[in-house]
């Protein structure tokens, strides 16, 4: 079954419309692009906003709930995305003093698309592994 979705000339141009002026300005100058792709393109923050996106966690739950990652990355990862307003921290005055992450509006306003993003990576995974394993056959 072909899960491909047919691209139209009428969709490319309405994903590039965004970007022509900074095409213009020849590629120079702040390019929100990647200055947002440089905080959410890691699967990190990723893998933070998605479970985020499910209610508020505190710092533990999260350690244990995003696999693989470190308490000094889970750290590093929640204050960029504090940083850049789309994470809220807030501390709750209890003996020890107890933390709760949780996504912001602006948040909750990323985590459609990076959804979208994840359900097409999960959709499409054996695609990909099928297309891997052709090219490393070929270059081989």
């Amino acid at each position: 079954m072909d899960r491909h979705t047919e691209v139209t000339p009428s969709d490319i141009q309405e994903m590039n419309d965004g970007v022509d002026t900074w095409v213009a300005n020849d590629f120079s100058g702040t390019c929100p692009v990647r200055d947002v792709l440089d905080r959410v393109g890691d699967k990190w923050s990723v893998l933070v906003v998605l479970r985020l996106g499910r209610g508020p966690e505190r710092f533990r739950a999260l350690l244990r709930a995003v696999a693989g990652i470190s308490q000094r990355m889970l750290t590093v990862t929640l204050r960029g995305l504090e940083r850049d307003g789309l994470v809220h921290r807030e501390v709750f005055d209890t003996r020890p003093p107890s933390v709760e992450y949780s996504l912001t509006p602006l948040g909750h306003s990323l985590l459609g698309h990076i959804t979208g993003l994840a359900n097409w990576a999960v959709e499409h995974e054996a695609d990909i592994a099928q297309a891997q394993a052709a090219y490393s056959h070929k270059h081989d």
